[in-house]
């Protein structure tokens, strides 16, 4: 009987380490989002966009759209915010081929002290290429903000070629 009771225990255990551990995996999954910080340069920010646009929906229902959001220059929100517009914009028939995109490519186009603009491909889910026109400008005013690169601007689409 004492090796039933021993052998209970270290099941029981098991099976609430391994529920710990699920638990614990399920939050890590819902991870934050990146937040802009001085450290991350203008090719990351379009990087950062663009990854999270490529996998809209995970893990959470357009959290690639929040991504982005996040690195939008305040001066670009007044015009595509609230979230909810944005969110709207996004899935318009104007962007929405960025949504669940299966390739992208970034090229540096122009650089100066305070703003990039990069050229960014994108080969849609409908197997066409269509080319972006992606501003990053430095913020300078005060605030958690400072010093961040953040998007001010991306094209309205070109559509290229199909790939097929």
């Amino acid at each position: 009987m004492k090796k039933f009771v021993k052998y209970s225990l270290y099941g029981l255990t098991y099976v609430i380490v391994i529920f710990f551990l699920a638990v614990m995996f399920i939050v890590t999954a819902k991870a934050d989002l990146v937040k802009p910080n001085n450290g991350i340069k203008p090719y990351q920010v379009v990087k950062i966009q663009l990854t999270g646009l490529m996998n809209n929906d995970i893990p959470n229902k357009n959290s690639g759209i929040e991504q982005t959001w996040e690195f939008a220059h305040p001066s670009n929100k007044k015009y595509t915010g609230p979230l909810s517009k944005f969110v709207n914009l996004l899935k318009s028939e104007s962007y929405n081929m960025l949504l669940n995109h299966l390739e992208s490519e970034i090229i540096e186009v122009f650089k100066t002290n305070d703003k990039y603009g990069f050229e960014v491909i994108v080969l849609g889910n409908d197997k066409n290429y269509y080319k972006f026109q992606w501003i990053v400008e430095k913020y300078y005013n005060d605030g958690p903000l400072k010093d961040c690169w953040l998007t001010t601007s991306v094209s309205s689409p070109v559509s290229l070629e199909s790939s097929i």
